[in-house]
C-alpha cells in the first residue's frame, strides 16, 4: 500500500429498502449484510471494510432512518443517527425518482448541521432512462449541503468505480484501520444468524410481520464439519406455525436456503438445526433486545 494512502470511515444512510446493503455488499465484493424487499432489514449498524491500492474504507451500514413504533425501532433510528459524528463522509442513498419523499426530506433536515461531507448516491439508476437521471440530479441538488452526487445501481455495480473514487478523495490521508484481509468487524456468529433471518424474510414474503429475531445457541467447528444449533425468534403462537409450515416444509426451506449461504461463507460443510421460539413482544423488551445482540453502540 502506498505511504500517501488514505483511510476513513463513510456512513451510509437513507430510508429503509432504499439498496444501503446491497450496494455495500456489493462495493467490498462480499456477503456481509443481509438483503431483503422487506423495509428495516438491517438492525445494527455493521462495520465493513474495503482495501484498495488507494487506502481503506470503513463502512458504516445503517438501518434505515424511519418513524420508530417500538423500542426496536427506536433502536434502529438511535444506531443510524449515531453515525453522523462518527464518519469522515456520508453516503447518503436515495432512489431514482425525482419525487422527494417526507422521510428524505426529513433526512435532509437532519443533515443539515452534519460538518462531514455529504455524497448524494442515486441508486437502483438501471431502473430508470438515461435522461430521467439528470431530472433525478436536479431534484436533489439543493436539498440540502452536498459535496457530490452519483448515480450508480448497487444491483448491477453500475457506476461503483466512479463512487469509490469520490468516496476515497474525502477520506484523509492514513495508515490504516485494519489488516488488508480484513472485510468486516462482525463476529461469524452474527453473520450466520443473520443470513439465517435472511432466508426467513424471503421465504415467509408477507405472511408474518417483521419480528423476526434468530439466535446461535451453539456454533462448533469439527475436523470436516460445522454444526449449528440457532432459534427462531417470533412474537406469536400464530407466527410459529407459519414459520415451521405444514409437516415442517418451511422450516426446512429456511435452513436450506441458509445453509448453502453459510457454507459458502464458511467454506465448510455444514450441518444446521432450527428451532422456533415464541418470546411475545421481545421488539419492546430491552432485556431480550440485548439479548439478541441489540445493544448501544460504543
Amino acid at each position: 500500500m502506498k505511504t500517501e494512502s488514505r483511510a476513513g470511515f463513510v456512513a451510509i444512510i437513507g430510508r429503509p429498502n432504499v439498496g444501503k446493503s446491497t450496494l455495500m455488499n456489493h462495493l467490498i465484493g462480499q456477503k456481509i449484510a443481509i438483503t431483503s424487499p422487506k423495509p428495516q432489514t438491517t438492525r445494527n449498524r455493521i462495520q465493513t471494510v474495503y482495501t484498495a491500492e488507494e487506502g481503506q474504507i470503513v463502512f458504516l451500514d445503517t438501518p434505515g432512518i424511519h418513524r420508530a413504533k417500538n423500542k426496536l425501532g427506536e433502536y434502529m433510528v438511535k444506531v443510524a443517527r449515531g453515525t453522523f459524528n462518527d464518519a469522515d463522509a456520508i453516503m447518503w442513498l436515495v432512489e431514482a425518482s425525482s419525487y422527494i419523499g417526507k422521510t428524505d426530506r426529513d433526512i435532509a433536515k437532519q443533515l443539515q448541521g452534519v460538518n462531514a461531507p455529504i455524497v448524494l448516491v442515486i441508486n437502483k439508476i438501471d431502473t430508470v432512462k438515461r435522461e430521467e437521471v439528470f431530472g433525478i440530479i436536479d431534484a436533489y441538488k439543493d436539498i440540502c449541503p452536498l459535496s457530490e452526487i452519483v448515480p450508480v445501481s448497487a444491483l448491477t455495480g453500475q457506476n461503483n468505480d466512479e463512487l469509490l473514487r469520490v468516496l476515497f478523495s474525502y477520506m484523509p490521508y492514513g495508515d490504516p484501520f485494519y489488516d488488508e484481509d480484513t472485510v468486516t468487524d462482525q463476529p461469524e456468529r452474527q453473520i450466520v444468524a443473520e443470513l439465517i433471518r435472511e432466508k426467513a424474510l424471503k421465504c415467509l414474503d408477507e405472511e408474518i410481520p417483521h419480528g423476526i429475531a434468530v439466535t446461535i445457541e451453539r456454533m462448533e467447528e469439527k475436523e470436516n464439519i460445522v454444526e449449528i444449533d440457532a432459534d427462531v425468534i417470533c412474537e406469536k403462537d400464530s407466527h410459529k406455525g407459519i414459520i415451521i409450515g405444514k409437516q415442517g416444509q418451511m422450516l426446512k426451506k429456511i435452513g436450506s436456503a441458509a445453509r448453502y449461504e453459510i457454507e459458502r461463507l464458511l467454506e465448510k460443510p455444514v450441518y444446521l438445526k432450527l428451532w422456533v421460539r415464541i418470546k411475545k413482544d421481545w421488539r419492546d423488551s430491552d432485556v431480550l433486545l440485548k439479548n439478541y445482540g441489540y445493544k448501544e453502540q460504543k
